[in-house]
């Protein structure tokens, strides 16, 4: 695998195709991430291009020395997915992964009432705490990430998503009372 800065240096120095190679590398990713912020196919897509030409566009602001080249585009990720669903004032998270193992037909419907209850509730959260939750959870990513792409400490990250997860815990209790 080519080393991201080396693709980088390409495209600075006029190589424009090599820009191909990171929207391949994080496509998928960012898309993902986007999803779980603003739960729309149709507007995900289109804010993940944006989020592309953003990237391209500001190329020669990256800077190796702050931040990874997936941090930095995460953030413009995060910051073009909070506009849109400052836009749209819906955030919904009931798409469920892609990833997701082969289930049963009823194991699918307990599964996707399960999301829809965590939507129910993610909606309601502030803006801070579901992208920090989101980011965490559903991302994976690590903290010290999530803190530069929200541009706080880490001690704040772990306050969100404690936060997040108690506001949520209640919902989710009574999904499991619901089961049994």
């Amino acid at each position: 695998m080519i080393k991201e800065i080396s693709i980088i240096r390409a495209v600075l120095d006029g190589d424009v195709e090599s820009f191909r190679l990171l929207v391949q590398r994080y496509e998928r990713p960012v898309i993902t991430m986007i999803r779980n912020i603003i739960n729309d196919n149709h507007i995900c897509e289109d804010i993940a291009q944006e989020v592309f030409f953003t990237a391209y566009k500001k190329l020669e602001d990256f800077d190796p020395n702050r931040s990874s080249f997936s941090t930095w585009l995460f953030t413009i990720a995060r910051n073009k997915s909070i506009n849109a669903a400052k836009k749209k004032r819906v955030l919904s998270m009931s798409n469920v992964p892609e990833n997701t193992d082969l289930f049963t037909p009823v194991n699918n419907l307990a599964q996707q009432e399960f999301f829809d209850r965590l939507d129910q509730v993610l909606t309601t959260l502030p803006t801070k705490l579901k992208t920090a939750f989101v980011l965490a959870e559903f991302e994976k990513l690590p903290y010290e990430q999530i803190a530069q792409i929200e541009g706080v400490r880490i001690g704040t990250i772990k306050s969100r998503i404690n936060r997040a997860k108690k506001k949520l815990r209640p919902a989710l209790k009574s999904f499991e009372e619901d089961d049994t």
